[in-house]
């Protein structure tokens, strides 16, 4: 399908018929979507209908979206696997490099954006016993329809293994449901089946020689039953209510409300996925002050899902206490605005735990309201929370490789290689569609306010992970796209210049935010820099924006960057394509324009790191042999 709107983005939809091997986790590695992007189709044919955003590429005037595969054989060509896997919805070069395990390729899938007379397309590949009549009646629109989209002037004359469009008006198929997650309908609830002797004629005629004044009596006495128990019950809520209203409203010395947080006098933990706890095994205890034997049972045949599961997990402050040591120096992680980070292993599984103090209640709550909705695959994971009588603790998924920050700016005195170019634009792309999520597909959109690369997380593949969302860094969107602030939080070097003067955060102050870390991830130098003054002894601090923005005029195009040479992170030692380092620099000069209208949405610029990544796939195929370049690649997948 031609295009020529490269700016536009459309929903779309993809139907694929998953092969046997092919799980719920590896198909979303396959299209990177979320469980709430996929739709199945009923009458037992499986196929899955997959949502994705979808653009035109202005190289080939095609519509397309982009995915990642990752390879799971040391046999074969890389080629032939994709077009195996995605069975004629993939685009990729023909490339002859030899299938690598567990290497990750960039790729394309064609898609389609209608052109205003249905809502949706969706890319079908025809099989055989397919036709445009049997596709019209199985999807629900007219075989005009399917013939007008696709140019077909014989309906007759379909190939089989060639890409069709489908125009529709709605989202096709069905919700998707995990097997055991539906419940039983009512019609295949099993009924109790009566005993024969309730059916002989002795049980009968007892029944029947029952006195009419028992029965009678019997009722009035449940009845009362029910009745106390309810007054009771409301009694003792009513109670308790007023209590904790009392303990909530306490005056403080100066005759103001001071509202506290009721620490539980047992402290436990809540309101966590679980992805991280629950991962290794089908049972998942549960432990509150009160009891240590309640338990989750998670379904067996939801093991591999259940990562995506939101199942509340409840530990003790012991249990904390004793996975830090007794949050010993030897586990601190690191100090951050509002309490100290220590590293924890609690039931065999690593994580994070923030300490912080009970004066910290608003902040801790506001953080546990997000991050109990917001779940991404790149931003950190709350797993839970715990609390004692002066202390509040926030434990999350722990990343092994630390922050973007430590590995960029002076990275072997810090124990850690320096990242190689693929590394750093994958690192790029996936903090963007952290960015993406928050920014757009969640009920409330937020901003995060706080974006900097000690903020950006590393796992132990060195995906990238968005963190710190405490604090009214995260905030909802109004319908303007703005959102009022009482005070400017964030990072000096980071802070778009109109949050600075008007304290108003909208999407577009997060996107300069990124935009400076894409200059960081360019230069290898920190935000803000410091320099001795030329007249003075003065130290003069200059922002790392406004330098690179000074280099970038001096640079008309990627040949002519003799001005940028000095800027680039020596420690790349020029193991990068050119021209893509030149149109991540252009991308980062766009993030920090002065006029906010200018700079690109997150979504603009997960299309477009996303294409700058393929081609500098693209670039480092033609290096074969280099061992510096593919082991970094290696390494940073």
């Amino acid at each position: 399908m031609n295009c020529t709107e490269t700016t536009r983005v459309c929903t779309s939809f993809l139907a694929f018929k998953p092969q046997p091997n092919q799980t719920l986790a590896v198909i979303k590695s396959m299209f990177d979507i979320l469980p709430d992007d996929i739709t199945v189709e009923g009458n037992g044919r499986d196929y899955m209908f997959i949502r994705k955003n979808c653009s035109c590429l202005s190289t080939i005037k095609k519509y397309v979206t982009d995915t990642t595969f990752t390879v799971k054989s040391n046999e074969g060509l890389v080629y032939d696997l994709v077009m195996e896997a995605y069975d004629g919805l993939a685009f990729l070069s023909n490339t002859t490099r030899r299938a690598k395990h567990g290497a990750v390729i960039s790729l394309r899938l064609f898609c389609g954006c209608s052109s205003g007379l249905w809502n949706y397309l969706m890319s079908y590949v025809m099989k055989d016993g397919d036709s445009i009549e049997s596709l019209a009646s199985r999807f629900g629109v007219s075989m005009d329809s399917i013939e007008a989209v696709n140019g077909i002037s014989n309906p007759d004359n379909v190939t089989v293994g060639s890409l069709y469009y489908i125009p529709l008006n709605s989202v096709p198929g069905e919700p998707y449901h995990l097997e055991n997650d539906i419940p039983p309908s009512p019609a295949s609830a099993p009924v109790p089946t009566p005993s024969v002797n309730s059916f002989s004629a002795n049980g009968l005629n007892h029944k029947a020689r029952v006195p009419y004044r028992w029965i009678v009596g019997g009722l009035g006495v449940s009845f009362a039953l029910i009745v106390l128990s309810i007054v009771v019950y409301f009694c003792l809520a009513s109670s308790k209510c007023f209590a904790e209203a009392r303990r909530k409203h306490t005056k403080d010395a100066d005759d103001k409300n001071s509202y506290k947080f009721q620490i539980l006098r047992k402290p436990s933990f809540c309101c966590g996925s679980g992805r991280y706890i629950c991962g290794k095994s089908g049972d998942c205890k549960q432990t509150s002050g009160e009891s240590s034997h309640h338990q989750i049972t998670v379904p067996k045949a939801l093991a591999t899902d259940v990562f995506e599961m939101d199942k509340p997990i409840i530990f003790t402050y012991e249990e904390i206490l004793s996975s830090t040591d007794g949050f010993s120096d030897s586990s601190l992680l690191g100090h951050g605005t509002y309490g100290s980070v220590y590293y924890g292993l609690l039931r065999d599984q690593e994580v994070a735990i923030k300490r912080m103090t009970a004066t910290k209640t608003k902040e801790f709550m506001l953080e546990m309201k997000v991050l109990c909705k917001v779940h991404h695959t790149n931003l950190v994971e709350l797993i839970g929370y715990a609390a004692s009588d002066d202390e509040l603790f926030l434990s999350y998924e722990y990343a092994q490789k630390g922050s973007l920050r430590s590995h960029l700016h002076d990275p072997q005195n810090k124990g850690h290689s320096s990242l190689s170019w693929i590394m750093r634009v994958q690192i790029a792309l996936d903090a963007a569609r952290g960015l993406e999520y928050i920014h757009e597909h969640t009920k409330t959109h937020y901003v995060h306010r706080d974006i900097k690369t000690s903020n950006i997380l590393l796992d132990s593949a060195f995906r990238a992970k968005i963190s710190d969302f405490g604090l009214a860094k995260l905030v909802g969107k109004t319908n303007e796209g703005e959102v009022s602030a009482t005070k400017v939080v964030g990072t000096y070097g980071y802070l778009a210049p109109e949050y600075l003067s008007n304290g108003l955060a909208t999407t577009k102050s997060d996107v300069y935010a990124f935009g400076v870390v894409l200059f960081e991830m360019i230069s290898g130098r920190e935000a803000i820099i410091r320099t001795e003054g030329t007249m003075t002894k003065n130290t003069e601090r200059r922002s790392l924006a406004s330098i690179m923005l000074t280099a970038l005029r001096n640079s008309p195009d990627s040949l002519s960057m003799s001005s940028m040479k000095d800027y680039i992170d020596p420690n790349m030692m020029d193991l990068y394509p050119h021209d893509c380092l030149f149109k991540l620099a252009l991308l980062a000069k766009q993030c920090v324009d002065d006029d906010p209208i200018l700079r690109p949405d997150m979504k603009q610029l997960v299309i477009s790191l996303s294409q700058l990544l393929l081609s500098s796939v693209e670039w480092e195929a033609t290096l074969a042999g280099n061992s510096q370049v593919f082991s970094g690649l290696v390494q940073g997948r």
